[in-house]
């Protein structure tokens, strides 16, 4: 099962990826995972990755694309991938669908954890990370851990201005994506603001189908 993961900062994407990796050995393939460890290992393909990180440029998508091929090629893909953060863009997605199908190992569904955007400034606001551990809670938690018994605090980025920009942004470069993914009839939605329990059991059944 080779699945691409859609869905806005916030929605709980995290969550049922866990879900589905601990259920079927799917793989959880993020990007920058990726990038982080072709540079780290200085693979040829991550000091090519690095330069153009150094110079504060974005790394252009034909390699990107290949740090994906040598990625899937790995022993622990064989039951399949889950793809976080990539595409982004609907000519990343025509690259990987053209990649996966080199491979002999096509695409089964583009997966959108939906949730509305005033849920999510809603979560995101009162999240909570602690100091010591790097538990995440809620406001309604209260200052305390109940992990580790540490501080918890309010991350920078989660403050409303910041939480709603990146909503926009997420909003104008996936709704192409998701057009393309329905028109590729690979798109599978399902509601995000429910229990996460709740959410898997729909995630699992359309998947399944």
């Amino acid at each position: 099962m080779n699945i691409v993961l859609l869905g806005a900062p916030g929605a709980g994407k995290g969550t049922q990826a866990e879900k589905l990796v601990a259920e079927f050995g799917l793989c959880h393939i993020s990007t920058g995972d990726i990038l982080r460890a072709a540079v780290k290992n200085e693979t040829e393909l991550g000091l090519k990755a690095k330069a153009y990180m150094d110079a504060g440029d974005l790394v252009p998508d034909d390699l990107i694309i290949d740090l994906m091929r040598e990625r899937i090629q790995q022993p622990d893909t064989e039951k399949g991938v889950i793809l976080d953060g990539f595409p982004r863009t609907t000519t990343q997605a025509v690259a990987l669908d053209a990649m996966l199908k080199d491979l002999e190992r096509p695409l089964d569904a583009a997966l959108l954890v939906d949730v509305e955007p005033e849920v999510i400034v809603g979560r995101l606001t009162s999240r909570r990370m602690c100091k010591a551990c790097g538990h995440i809670g809620t406001a309604a938690n209260g200052p305390v851990c109940t992990e580790c018994g540490g501080e918890m605090y309010q991350r920078d980025d989660d403050n409303e201005t910041t939480v709603r920009n990146r909503l926009e942004v997420y909003a104008t470069s996936t709704a192409p994506l998701i057009d393309y993914y329905k028109g590729c009839d690979l798109l599978v939605t399902v509601d995000g603001d429910r229990d996460p329990d709740v959410v898997y059991a729909d995630v699992k059944a359309k998947l399944q189908k």
